[in-house]
């Protein structure tokens, strides 16, 4: 029988160790982990909330426009990881779902276009939508929490989950990621005449306004489910950290995929506005909109309403 792991004169309980994991409370954290937070009534919390006001929830108004988190280097180094973090994440997403520009299969079975490649690319693009993401909110949730998508930082910053020097340096991080996933693409493919999945728009086939409520709608539906299965605190104990990931990679995956393949000129919804810019960065084709941010934005703006009225905490 092996000896002990330990020595006698050796206490292994976590409470003698030298180090421990740095993980720093904000309510705004995706991935089920909203145990990572403190509380505001307790005295003890005072100091370090007038520096990070979003570790605790019910933040007010004044405290979410401090500005003093600009000189708070932890968030500064959160940014980076969130630009690194997408950056992967795009680069990833984008090279999965990319294919050359060509016509549209005409179905020749059955089964319809559910037997072409205008369904069966968006399937394949879905599932790996939902398995990647799972896996980067796995990875990212203990550093940053994990938003990787501006969508998903202007809600929660809107929910009056995150600060605005959060946001505004969150958000950074996150478009500077998605250029350097473009350029990279661009590189990777050797050249830029490339179409991927959710971040092209033929406004000859599908006129703005339309295409508008398309991207709007299913930015509300991820944003909405994320925050259920990911951000909500009732949820913890149903779901937990473990669980939560792999449910707001499905979401991704889901919306990603029904919102893919009905409409000719329309690849699906973007969902993740800084993905896009990087396409727009690395592919020369047309195909970019103005409404990969703007629908975004609006729709980001429904969870900071149904929070501020029906509120998952109380005092």
């Amino acid at each position: 029988m092996a000896g002990p792991l330990y020595p006698d004169d050796i206490d292994p309980s976590p409470q003698h160790l030298s180090c421990k994991p740095h993980v720093q409370p904000f309510v705004g954290r995706i991935g089920g982990n909203q145990g990572i937070v403190l509380d505001r009534s307790d005295p003890d919390n005072t100091d370090f909330l007038r520096k990070v006001p979003d570790a605790a929830p019910l933040m007010t108004f004044r405290d979410a426009f401090n500005l003093h988190g600009f000189t708070d280097l932890d968030l500064w180094r959160f940014a980076v990881v969130e630009c690194v973090g997408t950056m992967m994440l795009a680069f990833l997403t984008a090279w999965a779902a990319a294919t050359p520009p060509g016509s549209t299969p005409t179905p020749s079975t059955p089964a319809g276009v559910f037997a072409t490649t205008t369904f069966l690319g968006p399937l394949v693009g879905g599932v790996t939508n939902w398995l990647i993401l799972t896996l980067f909110i796995f990875s990212f949730s203990a550093v940053s929490g994990s938003h990787l998508n501006p969508t998903i930082t202007l809600a929660t910053f809107f929910a009056r989950l995150i600060s605005f020097p959060r946001m505004v340096l969150y958000l950074g991080g996150q478009i500077l990621g998605g250029a350097l996933a473009g350029w990279m693409l661009r590189s990777a493919f050797g050249t830029g005449t490339y179409i991927v999945g959710g971040c092209s728009v033929n406004t000859s086939l599908v006129p703005v306004r339309e295409a508008f409520v398309l991207e709007f709608i299913c930015c509300l539906i991820l944003i909405f489910l994320s925050f259920g299965v990911g951000l909500d605190p009732r949820q913890v104990r149903v779901y937990g950290a473990a669980l939560s990931p792999w449910l707001v990679g499905m979401v991704l995956g889901v919306v990603s995929l029904g919102s893919a393949y009905t409409r000719v000129g329309y690849g699906g919804a973007s969902l993740n506005p800084a993905r896009c810019f990087g396409v727009y960065v690395g592919s020369s084709l047309p195909g970019y909109h103005w409404i990969h941010w703007v629908a975004p934005l609006a729709a980001a703006i429904g969870p900071g309403l149904v929070y501020y009225l029906v509120p998952p905490w109380k005092a």
